[in-house]
């Protein structure tokens, strides 16, 4: 099933959305291994597609 292009707008909320959450838990977590690489899966999976929408 094809999927719709993403808007720049829903591109912009993902976004900034993903980044308040990254830094929020930056803040007030504590920063060990799994949190680190569960920030860095989160990113690819909110990057990838986005990317792949950008690409379209």
């Amino acid at each position: 099933m094809a999927r719709k292009k993403l808007s720049q707008s829903q591109i912009a909320s993902i976004i900034i959305l993903w980044i308040v959450l990254v830094v929020y838990i930056f803040l007030y977590a504590e920063l060990t291994s799994i949190t680190i690489l569960s920030v860095i899966m989160s990113g690819a999976i909110v990057f990838i597609p986005v990317y792949k929408s950008l690409k379209k």
